[in-house]
Formats: structure tokens, C-alpha cells, sequence
């Protein structure tokens, strides 16, 4: 209940705040906005983006600024809020260590296709013999029948 009420109060809180330093107030009215203008617009540009739908007196971009290191500023800002852009490369994921139970599995995974290969390996091997045998099977078989043919037609 108590957290409801807070963020009851800070929402407003926080959007009156960022309204308040969004580009395009009176504030920069008497001087060019700069670098670190730039830097905060750009960080809060999504808030005044959403506020810029609702209010034509807040913008996102501040249009009196100093140039180029409010445009440095705005865009190192937009990076920050948004995202990287790609500048830094993710951190890497650690790859845990396999334990010792993981590897024993690993090892004895190993061991089985081995057998299992090994095992079909010799019922190749077995059935190419089986092969074989029935080719010798099958010329002795034809020997016969012409011998018996040539010993029935002589007769």
C-alpha cells in the first residue's frame, strides 16, 4: 500500500521536474544552451518527447543552443538513455566449468557410441560374410543343376 502512495507522489514529482529543464523553456531565452544542456536533453528526451505530444511549449531539441557541442552533448545523452549504439561490445558470459559428475556422464557417453559403433561396425561386417556365404551357396546350387541337366540330357 505504502509503495502506491510513493509512486503516487513521485510520477508527477519526477515528470515536473523533467518538464521543468526540457528544451525550449524560458530558460535559454538570454543565453545558448551548451554541452551539458545537450547532454541532459538528450538523457530525458524520451519524457520530453512524451510531454511534446501533450504541450507545444516543451520540445525535445532545444532550438537556441551553441552549436555543435550541444548537438555532441544532446546525442552522447540520446546514447546513454536509449542505449550504447552499439559503441561497446557486450560483456561475455562466463561458461561454467563442467563438474565432475558432468564430466564423468561425458566419458561415459563416450564409451557407449564407441560400443555402439563398434557393434554395428561387426554386424556389417557379418552380414557382408552372410553375403558371401550365400553367393558360394548359390554357384554350388547352379553346379549341380547343370550337372544334373547335362547327366538327364545324356540319358
Amino acid at each position: 500500500m505504502m509503495s502506491k502512495k510513493i509512486t503516487a507522489l513521485l510520477v508527477p514529482a519526477i515528470i515536473v521536474l523533467f518538464s521543468s529543464c526540457a528544451p525550449n523553456n524560458e530558460m535559454y531565452l538570454s543565453k545558448a544552451a551548451g554541452f551539458w544542456a545537450g547532454l541532459w536533453h538528450g538523457l530525458i528526451c524520451i519524457v520530453t518527447f512524451i510531454i511534446s505530444l501533450f504541450t507545444d511549449g516543451v520540445g525535445v531539441y532545444e532550438t537556441n543552443n551553441s552549436g555543435s557541442w550541444y548537438d555532441f552533448g544532446f546525442v552522447l545523452g540520446i546514447m546513454i538513455s536509449l542505449g550504447h549504439g552499439g559503441l561497446w561490445r557486450p560483456v561475455k558470459k562466463r561458461i561454467p566449468c563442467k563438474s565432475k559428475s558432468e564430466k564423468e556422464w561425458e566419458e561415459i557417453g563416450m564409451k557407449v557410441e564407441e560400443k555402439v559403433r563398434t557393434g554395428i561396425q561387426k554386424w556389417l561386417d557379418e552380414t557382408d560374410k552372410k553375403d558371401q556365404d550365400w553367393e558360394e551357396i548359390g554357384k554350388k546350387i547352379e553346379e549341380k543343376i547343370k550337372r544334373e541337366l547335362r547327366n538327364w540330357a545324356e540319358k
